[in-house]
């Protein structure tokens, strides 16, 4: 009886390790997508298919639809249609892979066998039609959507339609698509998700201009639908950060039936400190509105605030960038230091020039040089320290003046800098290359170089001098430029 035992486990065993090694073999075919060894290994094996239906895992079918082989796929489908409805363990049938993976032939093949599986939910509440909306896949879309229409009907498991995944996930292509399915005249384009948002809510929230004027003039989209907070979508618009786009979605919605003055408008600040716009939710009159956008939105000195920004940040990239150079010539000077001690002679008389390890060879060789080289690399230095400070400190230097000072400055350090190079430079060449013809090209392109950081430092002292002029009225004032403000038509704000 044991051995009767013993045996059938043994034939039980291998008929396991056959199995596994069938099962191994087909999946190798599904990965490579080859339709003749799928062939080869159904001659050997005719049940072989059917024993795949009782596999938890991803199918022969489900690695075809995720990898794309069409051909296998539709050999599998048309050898085993009810590999079509098998799902793998994350809820996922062959159709919703094919679907992510926009494989359209797959799809179709799968449809073919049973379009009820456009229906179907995964364990996250998505049918393959959603997975195709949310991965932009137009083609699987408009297929599905033939095949089967009541699936662009079907909700996901949080309550929203695809014309909602539509908008989240920026799919403008895919949402014309579900448009024409569902029909001009439909009303399941206003419907709302668990928030009571309709989608052109959720458009106008993430100002999707193009969406918002393809809804308003293609179907039947209410404009005034309120959503769980009882807000409108102009209510939205009045509530979202300002964008330039505002003012043309607001007129497109005004178009179409929006009121013309919107509840709750906000009111626009600007904040010099943070340079930021804050919304407020306050009620405001529509002049005085129209008269805090133009002052404070639209005011040109929104775009002088922008520029002395910008300028402020080259000035600590440039004066880090100086700093750090200068440090370095003051730690390595021209000619390095000494690597030892020389206080005495071999016969222990003190040396006439003694010195020290670690001090600068050019400061006992040249003194006078030495000087000047540290005198312009300590000016190089402390002045781009100054502009660093300047814009660390968090003092108020957001005008022009000061970013004139600074600019100033920052004409000092590089010309000192400047000043190095050109005294290092002499200080390392030989005594018999200073007649040469490329020292003396090096030498005028110096000069040249510090005759234009004397033309830039002029220009800055009139420019400085001018807006003086006429600040105190000794010139006459430069006209304001509205040019600005053509773009936009502030009446209608």
């Amino acid at each position: 009886m044991k051995l009767m035992n013993l045996l059938d486990n043994q034939k039980q065993e291998e008929e396991q390790s056959r199995q596994n090694s069938m099962e191994e073999e087909l999946h190798e075919a599904a990965l490579k997508g080859s339709v003749p060894a799928l062939l080869d290994l159904l001659k050997q094996h005719p049940h072989i298919l059917n024993t795949t239906l009782t596999s938890p895992s991803d199918t022969p079918l489900h690695v075809a639809a995720i990898l794309g082989h069409s051909a296998f796929a539709a050999e599998l489908v048309a050898l085993n249609p009810e590999l079509a409805s098998r799902l793998n363990l994350q809820g996922s049938s062959p159709l919703h892979l094919a679907a992510a993976k926009g494989c359209v032939e797959i799809v179709k093949s799968l449809v073919r066998v049973n379009a009820d599986l456009g229906l179907v939910w995964d364990r996250d509440g998505l049918t393959p039609l959603h997975l195709g909306v949310i991965k932009g896949r137009v083609e699987v879309v408009a297929e599905l959507g033939r095949v089967r229409p009541e699936a662009v009907r079907v909700l996901t498991q949080g309550g929203e339609s695809g014309f909602h995944l539509c908008v989240k996930h920026h799919r403008f292509e895919v949402l014309k698509v579900l448009v024409g399915c569902v029909g001009r005249d439909d009303e399941f384009v206003n419907w709302r998700d668990g928030d009571g948002n309709t989608v052109l809510h959720v458009a106008v929230a993430k100002k999707q201009l193009e969406v918002i004027n393809y809804l308003l003039e293609n179907t039947k989209i209410e404009v005034n639908a309120q959503n769980a907070n009882g807000f409108t979508a102009l209510d939205v618009l009045s509530h979202s950060t300002r964008d330039l786009r505002d003012l043309e979605i607001k007129e497109s919605l005004q178009i179409s039936g929006a009121p013309k003055i919107m509840k709750k408008a906000p009111t626009v600040m600007f904040d010099q400190d943070q340079d930021t716009v804050q919304v407020s939710t306050t009620t405001q009159p529509l002049m005085s509105k129209r008269r805090s956008l133009r002052q404070l939105v639209f005011k040109p000195k929104q775009k002088e605030l922008d520029w002395l920004g910008r300028k402020r940040s080259s000035l600590m990239v440039v004066s880090s960038l100086i700093a750090t150079v200068a440090f370095q010539s003051a730690m390595n000077p021209p000619g390095g230091v000494w690597q030892s001690d020389y206080l005495e002679d071999s016969n222990g008389n003190p040396v006439d020039n003694p010195h020290h390890a670690g001090q600068s060879v050019m400061a006992d060789t040249q003194a006078q040089q030495y000087g000047l080289f540290m005198i312009s690399n300590t000016l190089a230095f402390l002045s781009s320290l100054s502009i660093i400070l300047l814009l660390v400190s968090g003092l108020p230097l957001r005008r022009r003046r000061w970013l004139w000072i600074q600019m100033v400055i920052m004409w000092l350090a590089i010309t000192a800098l400047t000043a190095t190079y050109f005294i290092g430079l002499i200080f390392m060449t030989p005594g018999q290359q200073k007649g040469g013809y490329l020292y003396h090209v090096t030498q005028v392109s110096v000069l040249v170089w510090l005759a234009l950081m004397g033309i830039v430092f002029i220009g800055n002292v009139l420019r400085v001098t001018v807006h003086l002029l006429r600040k105190f009225g000794c010139m006459k004032q430069k006209p304001q430029d509205d040019s600005l403000f053509e773009e936009y038509d502030i009446d209608d704000i």
